[in-house]
């Protein structure tokens, strides 16, 4: 595990790290993708499915930057166009008339901001996200494997349970966007990275995030079944759970508060 703050987001976006794709494939079976927003478009850069965990049927989405060069730029470097996210919406509402699970990876730098992104209502997609997430009746768990970043994660992580691998990061801008802002020098991104609270131990002691995630074994047989028996398990609990919706609320009014506002 790396010490300092920045060296964890270069390790977040190393790209021999597993995607949501290699996450999908190895935990999953009979994953069926499905495309488009009924809206706009398909956007490449969000993956969504119906797929059987255990037997189960369940509805994961995943943010996809890819591995190589061709298919970074396919996926637009992991950063969704607004179609990407109602797209994914449309699959969660869709799971909840179904009762199928939730299950989303997350690995974004943040939503893509170009001028067309906005002049197709970017910002209401992320935030009718995380409007609707918030009431859906089925159990949903994200899992933060890589970049945690700003809107553009938190737009699918309004969840019951919040997970983050050892090395991922998530954070309200990325450190270099973040100095160029305070110090006008993104070269300062590692001074920033170290105020961000962007690791996945400052996420777990806030309150952000349930569980770190080990990521000895990575992309072996053995990472993804130990990960897949751990999803199993947890969506058994949730799904038995009568206060969901309540619990899930009470869950993000917590975070940031004080043990003695907690207590008032």
């Amino acid at each position: 595990m790396s010490e300092m703050p920045y060296d964890r987001v270069k390790l977040a976006r190393d790209n021999k790290r597993p995607t949501g794709q290699d996450y999908i494939k190895n935990i999953f079976k009979n994953f069926i993708e499905l495309h488009g927003d009924r809206r706009y478009a398909d956007d490449k850069a969000v993956i969504a499915g119906i797929a059987r965990l255990d037997g189960l049927p369940v509805t994961v989405i995943a943010i996809e930057k890819g591995h190589s060069s061709k298919e970074r730029v396919e996926r637009n470097f992991g950063a969704p166009h607004p179609e990407g996210y109602r797209k994914a919406l449309r699959l969660m509402k869709q799971a909840e008339k179904f009762g199928r699970p939730i299950i989303c990876f997350v690995d974004t730098s943040g939503a893509y901001c170009g001028i067309g992104a906005e002049e197709r209502g970017q910002g209401q997609a992320i935030a009718e996200n995380l409007m609707e997430m918030s009431t859906l009746c089925v159990p949903v768990i994200s899992i933060l494997i890589g970049e945690g970043g700003s809107g553009g994660a938190l737009a699918l992580a309004v969840a019951d349970r919040v997970w983050m691998l050892e090395n991922a990061v998530y954070s309200v801008i990325s450190p270099e966007g973040c100095a160029s802002i305070l110090w006008k020098d993104s070269g300062k991104a590692d001074i920033a990275a170290a105020s961000l609270k962007l690791t996945a131990e400052d996420a777990k002691s806030l309150g952000v995030i349930e569980r770190i995630l080990s990521e000895n074994e990575m992309g072996q047989k053995e990472y993804y079944e130990r990960i897949r028996t751990l999803l199993g398990e947890e969506i058994q609990a949730l799904t038995k759970d009568p206060d969901l919706l309540q619990k899930r609320y009470d869950r993000f009014r917590r975070i940031g508060m004080t043990d003695t506002e907690q207590m008032l």
